[in-house]
């Protein structure tokens, strides 16, 4: 079975451009006052915020699409061969190892 990436990823990327757009578009407006810079605009917390958010999203995302294609391929491999399956079980656990290092990179952010 050949797995052609560019027409398979291709609806989710989709889905993730258009869910983007349409957050972004129906986003409230902060209201803007004419006042002097407050404390909290100048510490950096909400790049902080994107930032960590940023890192666990990603991680998570690539984490599960890499999961799917390993799944697949080990479940497979299973069922032609049962004694495949510690192999397996480290495959997966190298690819769910990526959110793990997300969620790492998301507390070192935040504890800065």
């Amino acid at each position: 079975m050949k797995i052609n990436i560019k027409h398979d990823l291709l609806p989710v990327t989709s889905f993730i451009l258009v869910f983007a757009f349409v957050a972004f578009l129906f986003a409230p407006t902060p209201s803007v006052y004419a006042q002097g810079q407050s404390k909290s605009a100048s510490d950096g917390g909400s790049a902080k915020l994107i930032g960590a958010g940023l890192a666990f999203g990603l991680a998570g995302a690539g984490a599960g699409i890499g999961l799917g294609f390993v799944g697949a391929a080990g479940l497979a491999a299973i069922s032609d061969n049962p004694k495949m399956q510690s192999r397996v079980f480290i495959f997966v656990g190298i690819v769910e190892s990526i959110a793990i290092y997300g969620i790492v990179m998301m507390f070192i952010i935040l504890g800065q």
